[in-house]
């Protein structure tokens, strides 16, 4: 793949004036594919500021940079001009405490937390694993407490902790978030699976549509709308609903503790998970909107559409 001078001359510059250089999908605030978001996450954890290049917004670039460092994925990290990797090896590197090095950064704690899995759970996961010979069960919580379980191969730099027969992996950043959790299997509305709660967290409570619109029409109620810009371009959110993907995260974590919180999606299943990662935060007062937009334009208002 050959690289013309202009581009190489941009690449350059930005690598001479910027130490850190991700050059990834999307921005720091809204990472577009799971690779640049697993990098960000990683980088978040150890810089308050670094610099990034949306190689969507940029054609040229998003070529170019391939050539650049002969490295064909996307994101690429630079640091003092040189290529670092993509998101596996930041991910290596920040669990050897490599990347803590390179950033003079305080080396991570490496110290296994305690924590409970449930009959109930360790039954299922060991029912789900069964023929998964040679991986090991990976738990990541991010810095919202988000929390994904995924089966991948182990590395000698996990944090690995065996609780109720089950042998669990762990980032070090992960791993201090898990002090403490219960990990248990339940039983929704909308189906089963594994849930995590962290310590003094509070149950997530369950608010219909018609409830809703009595909490909506008093003001008592802050509504969320989780959906995607797609679902959101269906059926446009409710007059009274904040929408998590414009204002993030951080912005709604800012509210007060005891505000009553409803979260609504498109079926009632997200919304959970997005209503558990505020419990995380420390809200007390949690609702899942159940059956979302799809029962309230069911049962409430038929001008919304289904899709």
């Amino acid at each position: 793949m050959s690289l013309d001078t202009t581009t190489r001359e941009r690449i350059e510059h930005l690598l001479k004036d910027h130490r850190v250089v991700l050059f990834m999908k999307g921005t720091r605030q809204q990472p577009m594919c799971g690779f640049s978001a697993a990098a960000t996450n990683t980088l978040n954890e150890l810089l308050p500021e670094y610099h990034t290049v949306n190689v969507l917004e940029d054609p040229e670039i998003r070529e170019g940079i391939k050539a650049f460092g002969n490295w064909p994925t996307i994101p690429q990290l630079y640091v003092d001009g040189e290529l670092v990797g993509g998101a596996d090896i930041i991910r290596q590197m920040y669990g050897s405490g490599e990347l803590h090095q390179l950033f003079g950064a305080t080396p991570p704690d490496r110290t296994p937390p305690e924590i409970t899995i449930t009959d109930k759970a360790a039954e299922a996961i060991r029912q789900g694993t069964a023929n998964a010979q040679g991986m090991a069960l990976h738990l990541e919580i991010g810095p919202d407490h988000s929390a994904g379980f995924q089966l991948a191969p182990g590395s000698e730099h996990d944090i690995v902790v065996v609780a109720n027969g089950i042998e669990v992996h762990f980032d070090p950043a992960s791993a201090q978030r898990a002090k403490g959790i219960v990990i248990d299997w339940v039983s929704t509305m909308q189906g089963e699976g594994l849930s995590l709660k962290f310590p003094g967290s509070v149950e997530l409570k369950s608010m219909s549509v018609h409830e809703l619109k009595q909490r909506l029409a008093k003001g008592d109620v802050t509504l969320i709308d989780v959906r995607p810009a797609q679902g959101r371009m269906m059926a446009p959110p409710l007059r009274q609903a904040r929408v998590l993907e414009e204002e993030g995260y951080a912005a709604l974590a800012a509210l007060p503790k005891d505000t009553a919180l409803a979260f609504i999606c498109h079926h009632g299943i997200s919304s959970r998970t997005a209503a558990e990662r505020f419990m995380a935060h420390g809200f007390s007062d949690v609702y899942s909107v159940d059956g979302g937009m799809d029962a309230w334009a069911a049962e409430i208002d038929s001008s919304v559409p289904r899709y």
